[in-house]
C-alpha cells in the first residue's frame, strides 16, 4: 500500500530537505519504489539529485495548474527505483494561485492521484513555512514527518507546527498523523544537543512519535548537495549515510508492525 508522507516544519535549516533526499534514496537502495515531490521553489530536493533546475520544461507547477498530467512531470533519478517530480522557481506564486481556486486545499492531493499507487512511498518536500502549498501537502499525505533541530528554538515550533496540523485536521476534516519526530543536526559533545534529545523523550516517546534513529551533524550531508548526490552516494560511509539508512529501516520495521497489528 503506497503512503504519502509530507516532510515538514516551518523553521528552516532544520533537515527537512536532507531528510527527503536521504531517506528517500536510503528507502530505494532497501527496493523500495520512491518518489520525491519537490514543493519548494527553491528546489534544493531537485538539485540534489543532479537535476538542473533552469533547464526543466515542466515541473510541478505546471501539474498543478492544470497544464499538465502529473506523470508527464516524473523524472527518473540516477538510482534504482527512486523518481522525483522537479520543482524551481516558478513554483514561488503558485499559493496566491492555488488560493483563488474552489476547493484550492484539495488540488494537490488531485494532482498526485494517478501517480500515488505506482509507489510504495511518495515523499513531498515543503518550503519553510504554513501557507497554502503547505495546507494543501497535509490534505494529500497520509503522514507527517517532523525533523526538529537540536536547538531550543527548533523544540519551541514544534509545539505551533503540530497545532497547526490539527487545525487543518479539524477545519479540513482530513486527519494527518504524525509518523514520527526526527533528531537532526544531533551533536552528542554538547550539553545543548543531549538536552534536546532528553526534552524530546519527556514529550514524545511516550506515544511512540519520536524516532530511535537520530541524525548527527554531519560535514558530508552538507557537502553532497553541492555534487548534486545524495549522502549515500557520494559518501557511503559517512555517518550521516549511516544514519539514514538506520532510519529507513526503523520506518520498515514500524510499517511492517503496524501492518501485522491491522491484519
Amino acid at each position: 500500500m503506497s503512503e504519502v508522507i509530507a516532510v515538514m516544519n516551518q523553521k528552516g535549516g532544520c533537515g527537512k530537505t536532507t531528510t527527503v533526499v536521504n531517506t528517500a534514496t536510503s528507502l530505494a537502495l532497501l527496493g523500495k519504489t520512491v518518489l520525491v515531490v519537490d514543493m519548494d521553489p527553491q528546489a534544493n530536493a531537485t538539485t540534489s539529485f543532479g537535476i538542473d533546475k533552469n533547464r526543466l520544461e515542466n515541473t510541478i507547477y505546471d501539474a498543478i495548474i492544470g497544464d499538465i498530467n502529473i506523470k508527464k512531470v516524473t523524472k527518473p533519478t540516477f538510482i534504482k527505483n527512486l523518481f522525483i517530480v522537479p520543482s524551481n522557481m516558478s513554483l514561488s506564486g503558485a499559493g496566491v494561485e492555488l488560493s483563488n481556486q474552489e476547493n484550492y486545499h484539495n488540488i494537490l492531493k488531485k494532482t498526485i492521484k494517478d501517480v500515488v499507487p505506482l509507489f510504495d512511498y511518495i515523499f513531498i518536500d515543503l518550503p519553510p513555512s504554513l501557507g497554502v502549498i503547505t495546507v494543501n501537502a497535509l490534505i494529500a499525505s497520509n503522514s507527517v514527518l517532523i525533523p526538529i533541530q537540536a536547538e531550543y528554538y527548533a523544540l519551541e515550533g514544534v509545539a505551533d507546527l503540530i497545532n497547526t496540523i490539527k487545525l487543518v485536521e479539524k477545519r479540513l476534516k482530513s486527519p494527518t498523523p504524525i509518523k514520527g519526530i526526527l533528531l537532526t543536526m544531533y551533536d552528542k559533545r554538547t550539553r545543548l544537543s543531549r538536552d534536546i534529545y532528553k526534552e524530546l523523550k519527556n514529550y514524545f516517546d511516550d506515544n511512540g512519535l519520536l524516532f530511535k534513529t537520530f541524525i548527527p551533524r554531519n560535514i558530508r550531508l552538507a557537502e553532497a548537495p553541492s555534487f548534486g548526490k545524495p549522502c549515500l552516494v557520494y559518501d557511503p560511509e559517512s555517518t550521516g549515510t549511516k544514519a539514514y539508512l538506520k532510519l529507513a529501516e526503523e520506518i520498515l520495521e514500524r510499517d511492517n508492525l503496524n501492518e501485522s497489528n491491522v491484519n
